[in-house]
């Protein structure tokens, strides 16, 4: 993906957050921890690694499941170079009625982000604007597409087994 492409989304999210305040104090940064077992941690979009560079605040490993290369944080980020999908949490994409790249709360954030609570409407607005106009500058390149695409189908997948289990017990 073009570095000018992922730029271009980053700008699109600005310095906006998904609340007006910090977050992290609401559940001590747990997105930006691994968990108890050392998992855990945030694909990177083609290309991006050259723009995060190599930084001792995160090793560097691959995700079989999005075929991409993953970070995973050993302290806090610099939040400039902080990954397109640390951006974004706790949205994933998704495809819209319209047939158009839009964002809804990924699945996978309930177990660690209290804000999954309040759904899309209990964020910033203006955040959720950004991260929307930030997907679909990424789905404009093909490889930015196709990311975005495996991205939504693993999070559909896991919001699948979640609701069946959540009916099934």
């Amino acid at each position: 993906m073009q570095t000018e492409t992922i730029l271009r989304a980053y700008a699109a999210i600005g310095e906006s957050t998904p609340l007006c305040s910090d977050c992290g104090a609401l559940c001590a940064a747990a997105c930006c921890l691994p968990d108890e077992d050392g998992q855990g941690g945030v694909d990177l979009l083609p290309g991006e690694e050259i723009l995060i560079g190599d930084v001792d605040w995160m090793e560097r490993t691959h995700d079989a499941h999005m075929d991409a290369e993953m970070i995973r944080c050993k302290a806090m980020c610099a939040r400039e170079k902080r990954p397109f999908l640390c951006r974004v949490f706790p949205l994933c994409p998704v495809i819209g009625r319209d047939g158009r790249w839009t964002v809804r709360m990924d699945a996978r954030a309930r177990a660690m982000c209290p804000l999954t609570r309040g759904g899309v409407r209990g964020l910033d607005p203006e955040f959720v604007r950004g991260c929307v106009r930030a997907v679909r500058i990424l789905a404009e390149e093909p490889d930015g597409a196709d990311f975005l695409s495996r991205w939504a189908a693993i999070e559909a997948e896991f919001r699948v087994s979640l609701n069946s289990l959540c009916t099934s017990g």
